[in-house]
């Protein structure tokens, strides 16, 4: 009987406190809401430089930044050597939309914290041309030059554009997969207008 006296005893005490806890709870849950929005204050600012990203984002501003510099560069020789005036008229085009996208993917990766490629490219990107594709093309002038930076754009170009399409399949970053769309209808138009050109060459 003292045991059955006991559990009645033991079943209000825990009860109680389970009562006393939702109790609490519920105080610290309402202190926790004072706190809770303080923590999306505390954690927004530091989130707001660096926004969701994974590293096909890193990969993608990583690789695209030199694949760009080089069609940059090409497209500078063009403005130079070019003999066909589609061929200036479309290295201009070329250079004034990639120099601010180089720009743009330099900040985020400073945003993200993760290391800015500088100097050289790596000769594994698609359509990457090697040092020798550019010493010919340096080397090469009137219709050999226009003919050859074609071709090697158009290479080049599908290599962007290939990798456009892997950044909007396996990125996270809406900007970056934005930018990636960008550059993979844009430099689609280009090619098919570089192609046109280099058969009427």
């Amino acid at each position: 009987m003292r045991i059955n006296r006991k559990i009645p005893l033991i079943i209000a005490t825990g009860a109680l406190a389970l009562l006393t806890a939702c109790g609490g709870n519920g105080e610290s849950m309402a202190g926790h809401d004072g706190m809770g929005s303080t923590e999306p204050a505390a954690t927004t600012p530091s989130a707001q430089p660096s926004p969701t990203f994974n590293d096909a984002d890193v990969m993608f501003a990583q690789m695209m930044i030199p694949h760009h510099e080089q069609a940059v560069e090409m497209a500078d020789l063009a403005l130079m050597r070019a003999s066909d005036a589609e061929i200036e008229e479309l290295a201009a085009k070329i250079k004034s939309a990639q120099d601010p996208e180089i720009q743009t993917m330099k900040g985020w990766l400073t945003e993200w914290g993760k290391p800015v490629p500088s100097g050289g490219v790596g000769h594994d990107m698609p359509g990457i041309m090697s040092e020798e594709d550019m010493k010919k093309l340096e080397a090469a002038k009137g219709k050999a030059f226009d003919k050859l930076f074609a071709q090697l754009m158009i290479a080049h170009h599908k290599g962007a554009i290939e990798m456009g399409r892997t950044e909007q399949a396996d990125g996270s970053n809406p900007k970056a997969k934005e930018l990636a769309k960008r550059i993979e209808t844009t430099q689609q138009a280009e090619v098919a207008q570089l192609q046109k050109i280099l058969d009427r060459l």
